[in-house]
């Protein structure tokens, strides 16, 4: 099954697809990587009275699904906030996703959401870090304050504040996308579950800034 085409993007030498699905595919590692998918957030909210509508969360790991068989990753790199909050009838949907997919080796980088008992995910053989260096990229799932990143000795992925760029037109028109901010020392991911929201970042005229539309991923200006 052919899907949206990412955009390729090289880093420090590591052939990277920015895909419009709000994740990267590095090549090299044969390596998915998603930050904040936020699974049983739509319990949650039911669970509190909120009407939501019960498959979005299903279509978040049927978008993961697509692109494992596009892709065909070896692993899987989750970038903090797999799951909202606590346990909820949505872990049954992970559940059954992750025997699915057992070959594949999952990698979660715990954030500040991810409170359910590292036990649930060992036993389904989901790998734990607090942060992990991979090649020439130090994986964590809050960014880096600048007085970390002087000290910084790797190139960091990060996700955690769910990035935008703000683009104006014309006609007073107005608009803020999920984007890829790529800074001198740290990339930033969008959130990849659809469930949230976005915050437009300040950048650096030196950093390279990728929003994402529907299909594909444009380089901003």
């Amino acid at each position: 099954m052919t899907i949206c085409a990412g955009l390729p993007f090289n880093l420090l030498g590591e052939d990277l697809i920015l895909l419009p699905q709000r994740a990267i595919y590095w090549q090299q590692q044969k390596t998915l990587i998603a930050a904040d998918v936020h699974l049983g957030k739509v319990g949650h909210f039911r669970k509190a009275g909120i009407a939501v509508p019960r498959d979005m969360e299903q279509d978040d790991l049927a978008i993961l699904s697509d692109l494992i068989e596009e892709y065909r990753p070896e692993k899987i790199l989750f970038l903090g906030d797999l799951f909202h909050s606590d346990m909820n009838a949505d872990w049954d949907w992970f559940a059954l996703w992750r025997h699915r997919h057992a070959k594949i080796e999952i990698i979660l980088i715990r954030g500040n959401h991810d409170i359910i008992h590292d036990r649930h995910y060992t036993e389904l053989n989901v790998e734990l870090h607090d942060e992990l260096q991979v090649g020439p990229f130090l994986m964590l799932h809050h960014p880096l304050t600048a007085r970390q990143m002087e000290q910084a000795t790797a190139y960091t992925f990060c996700g955690h504040i769910h990035p935008g760029v703000s683009l104006s037109g014309r006609g007073r028109q107005h608009i803020t996308l999920p984007c890829f901010a790529f800074g001198a020392k740290q990339g930033i991911l969008p959130s990849f579950g659809r469930f949230t929201g976005r915050v437009a970042i300040r950048n650096q005229k030196t950093d390279r800034i990728f929003g994402v539309l529907k299909d594909k991923v444009i380089a901003i200006a």
